[in-house]
């Protein structure tokens, strides 16, 4: 049955434009979520008839539900029309900790260490059952509040079985799914059980339009779809690279907590007193995700100064790793891991003047624009990442200019890759070598890539990047 209040536009994600928290005295507090999607959805105008399809994430979530029947009060989203799905809280530990991050995130992201893992036996079978019907709650509530030929965005690899499903319930939607991540190629996704992985392309087929961050991730799916399916039929197939939102970003990083910041990191670093140089500065900021490789970018800062000793006392890393996915083991163990090896760069090189790695894992956004600005060298290895926002924020906030030192696996190398210093994320050695090259670059040189690097990172900003796929999927086919 059709919502009498159906909406002409739905956006479906696993998380929301708001959370709620519990107070002492029982009391829900709102908190609005940022972010492409929220900005992107914000572009087609208060008139639009528009609701947002997400899960309840947490206690206070699933309280709101309780008491609004899972349509949000817009007063509390910013204007937007948002239904909130309280799914059973087992499903959902199933379908987000066992199937989304633990087993299709390490798939696209080629994390698994072979010879011990992937195992796939009775255990994920629950998983997988709990997945499917965490999906198939999307997919009724999204066909639910669709009003008559409705254009639908399923984002990401936690509802790849929303487009199918919903196509069996509602045929006269729009139906488009979005890929945050990578795309396996056909050899790793092949390491899921065959019907399972013949299931996920089907899923992501009954959209009318899939989309990815890169044309590499798209041809990585055609080649899975041609090899397990024979090919995408009717789905047409569509490329987005997420950019920069440079008004947002550049006011943001002036204001004045962002000021207060930068002076307390420019204590930190030290330096530049009457008689040296000011510390040049190589930034890095990421949540503490394995594919990131933070653990291996320490490693190649520890090279440089092996090294090249005369970077002593005159380069500070300021690494900005925070906590991320903790309630699995593998991830509190990186996160250690990245701590350990800080403290240990820091034990073998630093002196009484000079803290060679400023770590912290206090998640603060201003304080990260802070690092933005003064960077001198950007550094974003990841072994795998489907954009890297991170990669396209710093040189469009920078104050100075910087070099940006860019794994060629990140998608954001497809953009930024003609004036990147382009590394290999699993070689330290060279690694180390272009954080040196970066380090000498000089300013002319630094000024005009940099300028470059803003160009292409923000040529699809996120309001333009949502309105494009909606445009789209609209389309007539065969435009």
């Amino acid at each position: 049955m059709v919502s009498e209040h159906a909406a002409q536009v739905l956006v479906a994600s696993n998380r929301g434009p708001v959370s709620y928290t519990f107070g002492d005295d029982g009391t829900l507090t709102a908190k609005r979520g940022g972010g492409g999607l929220v900005s992107g959805l914000s572009a087609i105008g208060p008139g639009t008839d528009a609701v947002w399809v997400c899960a309840a994430l947490g206690d206070g979530d699933r309280e709101a539900v309780r008491r609004t029947d899972g349509r949000i009060d817009p007063a509390e989203t910013g204007g937007r029309r948002v239904r909130m799905l309280d799914i059973a809280p087992e499903v959902f530990a199933g379908a987000y900790n066992g199937v989304a991050n633990s087993t299709l995130w390490f798939v696209h992201h080629l994390l698994y260490q072979t010879p011990l893992e992937p195992s796939f036996g009775p255990e994920f079978r629950a998983q997988w059952a709990a997945y499917e019907t965490y999906n198939r709650a999307f997919a009724e509530a999204l066909a639910d509040e669709a009003g008559e030929g409705a254009a639908v965005l399923v984002q990401d690899y936690h509802l790849a079985l929303v487009p199918g499903m919903l196509r069996a319930l509602r045929p006269d939607l729009r139906i488009g799914h979005f890929s945050h991540t990578p795309w396996a190629p056909v050899d790793y996704f092949r390491m899921l059980p065959d019907d399972i992985a013949r299931q996920l392309l089907r899923g992501i087929l009954g959209a009318d339009r899939a989309a990815f961050l890169t044309h590499r991730w798209a041809e990585a799916f055609r080649a899975c779809c041609a090899s397990l399916l024979g090919g995408t039929g009717d789905t047409r197939i569509g490329v987005h690279g997420l950019g920069a939102d440079a008004d947002f970003l550049r006011e943001r990083a002036h204001r004045p907590d962002v000021d207060e910041r930068l002076v307390a990191l420019r204590k930190e670093i030290g330096g530049g007193d009457a008689d040296t140089a000011p510390r040049k500065t190589i930034v890095r900021v990421d949540r503490t995700e394995l594919s990131k490789n933070i653990v291996r970018g320490l490693h190649a800062y520890r090279r440089l100064l092996t090294d090249r000793p005369e970077w002593h006392e005159r380069v500070v890393h300021i690494a900005f790793a925070y906590p991320s996915r903790q309630d699995l083991a593998v991830y509190r163990d990186y996160t250690a891991e990245v701590s350990r090896v800080a403290q240990q760069i820091n034990s073998d090189f630093g002196t009484d003047t000079w803290r060679p790695v400023i770590l912290h894992v206090k998640d603060d956004f201003a304080r990260s624009l802070a690092a933005y600005r003064l960077a001198d060298v950007a550094l974003v290895n990841p072994i795998r990442d489907g954009m890297n926002l991170v990669a396209k924020e710093i040189p469009v906030v920078s104050d100075h200019g910087c070099a940006l030192v860019l794994s060629r696996e990140a998608g954001a190398y497809e953009e930024l890759g003609e004036d990147a210093l382009v590394v290999n994320p699993y070689d330290i050695t060279a690694t180390a070598s272009a954080l040196h090259e970066a380090l000498t670059m000089g300013p002319d040189e630094r000024a005009e890539r940099t300028k470059r690097l803003s160009a292409a990172a923000t040529a699809l900003p996120p309001q333009k990047w949502f309105l494009d796929q909606l445009e789209q999927l609209r389309a007539p086919r065969g435009e």
